[in-house]
């Protein structure tokens, strides 16, 4: 490996595939310029959940299109970057093709890790997300082994044509209903998110990051003296990701104002 690699990257929310994109080639490309551009330093790359907007695995069939950004992740782990790979609520049916073809490690639910001498908490962020029955009850129903073994009994044509629409219809209607919500920080009290980690912090005093996507915002509060939450914001809207070199954990945007 590069002796000069000696950062590690999270990134989350990119949603490629997902029809309320007004230019879906131009996000892809700029996501895969992001991992040019940190593929000398990089020793392993943490996606979040959510890169795509619906994927579903079936025996002899994965979801079309992607091809620079799996192209690209096969480059990196080729030449020895960890790729991680966290499902979110909208790819939740990652089942063996990544691992086998571009060396992905799949991650179900949220993870504690040492990085670099610090202690990780990373996970997507619905997994702690209590707030809805109705949001708890789909998570459960999606992760059923029955349900997604007859799910897969349909076919292609029909399923994936129904999750796209689906998607778009929600994003349509969460957008319209909920857009403030959806994009502001709404405070430490309203945020689940933040709610979580300090619960959680107060048995696990170990935790020197918290680190979630799914919210769709780029915040970075401290917790403690020794701990911080960051949610890692989108590669929708912000082209955000985060960065830590075992020192230093900072939140950055890629090119925000480039043309594509």
């Amino acid at each position: 490996m590069n002796m000069h690699r000696k950062h590690i990257y999270f990134a989350s929310d990119a949603h490629l595939g997902a029809r309320f994109h007004q230019d879906p080639l131009a996000i892809e490309r700029k996501l895969v310029r992001w991992l040019d551009s940190i593929k000398e330093k990089a020793i392993a790359i943490y996606f979040l959940g959510d890169m795509f907007d619906y994927w579903f695995e079936y025996k002899y069939v994965v979801p079309k299109g992607f091809v620079r950004f799996l192209g690209k992740l096969a480059e990196l782990s080729d030449s020895g970057v960890e790729i991680h790979m966290f499902i979110g609520n909208h790819d939740i049916w990652m089942f063996d093709y990544l691992p086998q073809e571009i060396g992905a490690i799949i991650h179900r639910d949220v993870q504690t890790v040492d990085l670099l001498g610090k202690r990780f908490f990373l996970g997507h962020g619905d997994e702690v997300d209590y707030r809805s029955k109705a949001f708890r009850f789909m998570r459960t129903l999606f992760r059923n082994r029955f349900c997604q073994w007859l799910y897969a009994g349909i076919h292609p044509r029909w399923t994936f044509g129904f999750a796209l629409g689906w998607s778009l219809s929600s994003r349509k209607k969460g957008l319209k209903k909920h857009a403030e919500a959806e994009t502001e920080y709404q405070g430490e009290a309203q945020e689940y998110l933040v709610s979580f980690a300090k619960h959680y912090l107060k048995t696990h005093p170990d935790i020197n990051f918290f680190i979630f996507g799914h919210r769709h915002i780029m915040l970075d509060l401290m917790l403690s003296k020794t701990s911080r939450l960051l949610i890692a914001g989108d590669w929708m809207q912000h082209f955000s990701y985060i960065d830590w070199d075992g020192e230093h954990l900072f939140l950055e945007q890629f090119e925000p104002k480039e043309e594509e």
